[in-house]
C-alpha cells in the first residue's frame, strides 16, 4: 500500500540522519482509504493517489504552521507499506481534516519511500502565507481559506530517494 507521510524539511532531514520516519513511533500518513473513495467519487486509482497526496501536502502545511522556523516549502514522502501496516482510526472517520488519514505501524524506513513531493523554492512566499492563514481558514474564514488555496496552487515536485541528500543539504 502507498502512503504519503507528511512532513517538513527539517523533518525530511532528521529522517535522512536516522534512516527512519518518525523515530520509530507510530508514522500519521495519508492513502486511499474507504473514506477518500466515497468523499472523492471516483475508481481511478492515479486520481486517488494524487487526492492522498493533495491530503498530505495539506497537513504537511499544518506542520509548517506549528513549526515557524521550518522552511515554508510542504513536504511529503511517498512510502510502501506492507497492506496491514496502515489502518485508518474509525473514530475519526467524519472528520473532514482526516480524511484518508491513516497510522503507520511499526518502522517506516526512509529506504522503502518511492519518493519525495516538494515545493519548488518560488512557493515559499504563498505557503509562509497558506501556513499563517491556515487556523483561519480551518475556521470558516473564506478569505484566509482563498490564501490556502494559492498554496494549493503550487504542484509539488518530484524528487528521487537519491535527492534527499541534496534536499536537506544545509538544513
Amino acid at each position: 500500500m502507498r502512503v504519503y507521510v507528511p512532513l517538513t524539511l527539517p523533518a525530511l532531514a532528521e529522517a535522512h540522519k536516522s534512516g527512519e520516519l518518525g523515530a520509530g513511533e507510530p508514522v500519521t500518513a495519508y492513502a486511499v482509504t474507504p473514506g477518500l473513495r466515497e468523499w472523492y467519487v471516483s475508481d481511478d486509482i492515479e486520481e486517488l493517489e494524487y487526492a492522498a497526496l493533495s491530503r498530505a501536502a495539506l497537513a504537511s502545511l499544518r506542520l509548517l504552521a506549528a513549526d515557524p522556523g521550518a522552511a515554508r516549502r510542504r513536504v511529503v514522502v511517498a512510502v510502501d507499506v506492507p497492506d496491514g501496516a496502515a489502518s485508518a482510526d474509525p473514530g475519526r472517520a467524519l472528520d473532514p481534516v482526516a480524511l484518508g488519514e491513516v497510522r503507520v505501524s511499526g518502522p517506516v524506513r526512509l529506504g522503502k519511500a518511492a519518493a519525495v513531493h516538494m515545493d519548488a523554492d518560488d512557493a515559499e512566499a504563498d505557503v509562509a502565507a497558506a501556513a499563517q492563514a491556515l487556523p483561519a481558514a480551518e475556521d470558516g474564514d473564506d478569505d484566509a481559506q482563498f490564501v490556502v488555496d494559492g498554496a494549493e496552487d503550487h504542484e509539488l515536485l518530484w524528487y528521487a530517494t537519491q535527492e534527499i541528500p541534496n534536499l536537506v543539504q544545509g538544513v
